[in-house]
Formats: C-alpha cells, sequence, structure tokens
C-alpha cells in the first residue's frame, strides 16, 4: 500500500496523472477485500491489485476514461462464476470499486517581486494555486511581503532555475523589472515542460525580446506560444487590475484543457 502512496505523490510531482481504484464494498466471495487499491497510470501501468483477471481489465479500461476526463465514477461487478471462469477465478460475491482521478496540483510561478506580484501571488492563492515567488532582491521576496507564498527564493534568476521544478501542471509569469530580466527567464522557461508562460511588457518590447531569442536559435514557433503582452485585455491601469487580467487569463487557459480533456 505505501508503494502505491509514494507512486502517487511522484506523479503529482512530475505533473502526471493516473487514477486510484479503492474497493469500498465486497460481500461473499470476492478476491479482495475493501480498502485493496490498485494504482492505474496514464500509461496503462498499474501498482497493487484488487483481483486481477478480467476484472482489474475492466477497471483499467475505466480508468483511462476517467483520467481524461477528470471525473471520478463508482462500479459495481457480480463475480458469477459465469462472468469469472474463463480466468478460473471462481468467485460468487460483489465489489463496488471507486475510481478516481488523481490530478496534479497546478503551481504558478511568479518572477518579480514588486507591487503586481503581490496582487497576482494574493489572487493565485485564492483560486487554489500553489505559488512560487522568485527574484533577486531578498527586500522584496520575503516572508513579510509574501505571507502566503509557498515558497520564496530571493536569489540570482539563473541560480534559481535549477532549483524549479516545473513540470505540466505549472503556469509561469514573467513579470520582472527590467526587459534583460524578463528576457534571460523567458529564455529557460520557454524550454520547460510549462503548460502556461505569460510575459508582461508592451508588443513592442516583448518583439524586441522575441527577436533576441530567435538570434540564440529559439524557433519562431515557440515563442508563439507565450502569452505576451500578458492578461486578458479589460483596459486594466493599476497594478491590482493588472493581476486580475493576468489571473483571468491563466483560469481560462487552465478551464479550457480542464473542458477539453472532459469532452
Amino acid at each position: 500500500m505505501g508503494d502505491i502512496f509514494k507512486e502517487i505523490a511522484i506523479i503529482k510531482s512530475e505533473g502526471g496523472s493516473a487514477a486510484l481504484a479503492t474497493v469500498i464494498k465486497a460481500t461473499g466471495s470476492t478476491p479482495r477485500e475493501a480498502g485493496s487499491k490498485m494504482l492505474i497510470r496514464s500509461d496503462g501501468t498499474i501498482v497493487g491489485s484488487i483481483g486481477g483477471g478480467s476484472l482489474e481489465a475492466t477497471i483499467c479500461r475505466e480508468a483511462m476514461n476517467i483520467i481524461k476526463k477528470v471525473k471520478p465514477k463508482v462500479l459495481h461487478f457480480n463475480l458469477t462464476e459465469e462472468e469469472v471462469a474463463g480466468d478460473g477465478m471462481l468467485c460468487g460475491g460483489t465489489m463496488d470499486i471507486f475510481i478516481e482521478p488523481i490530478l496534479s496540483e497546478p503551481t504558478l510561478f511568479i518572477f518579480g517581486a514588486g507591487h503586481i506580484s503581490l496582487s497576482i501571488s494574493k489572487i493565485a492563492k485564492i483560486v487554489g494555486f500553489k505559488v512560487i515567488v522568485v527574484d533577486d532582491r531578498a527586500e522584496f521576496a520575503n516572508v513579510e511581503r509574501f505571507p502566503d507564498a509557498d515558497q520564496l527564493f530571493a536569489e540570482n534568476f539563473s541560480e534559481a532555475f535549477s532549483k524549479l521544478k516545473v513540470n505540466r501542471s505549472s503556469y509561469i509569469v514573467i513579470v520582472t523589472r527590467g526587459h534583460k530580466f524578463d528576457e534571460k527567464v523567458l529564455e529557460w522557461a520557454i524550454k520547460s515542460e510549462a503548460c502556461y508562460l505569460g510575459m508582461i511588457g508592451s508588443k513592442k518590447k516583448n518583439n524586441t525580446i522575441f527577436s533576441n531569442l530567435q538570434s540564440k536559435g529559439v524557433s519562431k514557433k515557440l515563442l508563439e506560444s507565450v502569452h505576451a503582452p500578458i492578461g486578458l485585455e479589460i483596459h486594466a491601469e493599476t497594478p491590482e487590475e493588472i493581476a486580475v487580467s493576468i489571473m483571468a487569463e491563466i483560469i481560462k487557459n487552465r478551464r479550457e484543457k480542464d473542458h477539453t480533456l472532459k469532452t
């Protein structure tokens, strides 16, 4: 059982997905008792067992749909001799199995710890994101300014990169204090697995940065995936309003992906 929970922790930390099947009721002659668990990874491999044979094959097929649709489900099995005789399993009981999706926690990486970042951090926590703030100024990236942040890195951006675990459930917002820092962060971030990447700035400034990165070999197609200028167009002016527009775009991006998975 411990191996299953360790594997779930690994899957979440790497931004993967899976489904957990748990026997919630077992009566009569059944292969496993209530509480037995099996983890089904998105590639179809499993950890643990709740009976084997055609029973597990059916559960694995259902698990793939549950991972895709991100919606839990309870399955009822009547294990008559006729249903499982082909597997050599002479069972005569019933089992109810709960299958739930295992998803990674969405994490927002905020590069820059200025006024806009403060509001982004607050909104992100309210809507359920883990928040990590990175800035090379300790007087800005500290617990006093960001009491709700899950992690703070007050060090040179280049030094922080190797310490950050960015995966497919990661969102990156670049709002540093200068063009050269934005470009440095973007050059690193665009090669990551993050599912969202946005950078603040005017179109002119962003085009300049894009041109610089293209001269370094970054493809135009890859740069086109960056949300820049970042945020939905709501005519925002204050740092708080800009933060709202940024988080609105991130939420929109996240829910559109959820909707795509469920259809």
